[in-house]
């Protein structure tokens, strides 16, 4: 039997809709891919620089050549000297660390010959099994000290439910953001915030492994690969559907 093409013109039209549709998305994902790989590589050149020192004689104001629009140093290593601000801790809740609940702890550290502060993640720590809102204890450096770090955009975020609870010294909260530190604490706060990478005492409990960036180069392009596969289903059904259909009419 002689194989026979029925062509319709309806179903053609949405078939070229949906084929160009999805080639369009699909190439769009593979250029947030492309984008995404830059940051990546970016993000990893920017740890291989020395680390801008903050608070030394010749560095109190190297924060203003950092800067932070759309944050283009993140992930840029910092030298941090001062002194943290001990009085005003504040506790991330639900940071999980190899399947142990915890917390982030958060706490302002006081620039070195400035009136600046910069918001400083001091590290993971465990909570207690036993009683849910009881804090870790933990030592804070006294007086003048230099820390190491690493610039990120935020501490990141978790599903808040309900209202968040108001910010003061020893708050446990779900989120935090630098600017509400800065009202609740009448701090002048820097818009950036520092993981500390170091250094570490003898006995200290912070544990510092930090997670690694994802920069979601995998999910668009497996977003790519979904827009190409409905491409290419649309394509492949109305040709089959059209060898069909022409079947169906010579008989």
């Amino acid at each position: 039997m002689r194989l026979r093409f029925r062509f319709r013109g309806i179903p053609f039209l949405a078939t070229v809709v949906l084929v160009a549709l999805g080639i369009a998305l699909g190439n769009w994902q593979l250029r947030r891919a492309h984008e995404k790989e830059a940051i990546a590589a970016a993000m990893l050149e920017r740890g291989r620089l020395p680390p801008v020192v903050l608070g030394s004689s010749s560095g109190v104001h190297e924060y203003d050549r950092v800067g932070t629009s759309a944050h283009p140093t993140e992930y840029r290593r910092v030298r941090l000297i001062g002194e943290f601000v001990a009085g005003w801790p504040v506790f991330l809740d639900n940071r999980p660390y190899q399947g142990r609940a915890g917390f982030y702890l958060a706490m302002p550290f006081k620039i070195a010959g400035s009136a600046k502060h910069v918001l400083v993640l001091r590290g993971w720590l465990p909570r207690d099994p036993r009683e849910y809102t009881r804090l870790p204890k933990y030592e804070t450096p006294r007086g003048r000290t230099t820390i190491d770090g690493v610039l990120v955009a935020s501490a990141g975020h978790v599903l808040q439910l309900g209202a968040a609870v108001p910010l003061k010294p020893g708050a446990l909260v779900q989120n935090l953001e630098v600017a509400d530190l800065a009202r609740a604490s009448g701090l002048t706060l820097e818009p950036l915030l520092v993981q500390q990478t170091g250094p570490r005492a003898d006995g200290e409990i912070l544990v510092r492994d930090w997670p690694a960036p994802d920069t979601g180069i995998d999910k668009h392009r497996g977003y790519a690969v979904q827009w190409y596969a409905l491409a290419a289903m649309a394509a492949l059904f109305f040709v089959i559907t059209g060898f069909r259909s022409g079947r169906k009419q010579a008989e």
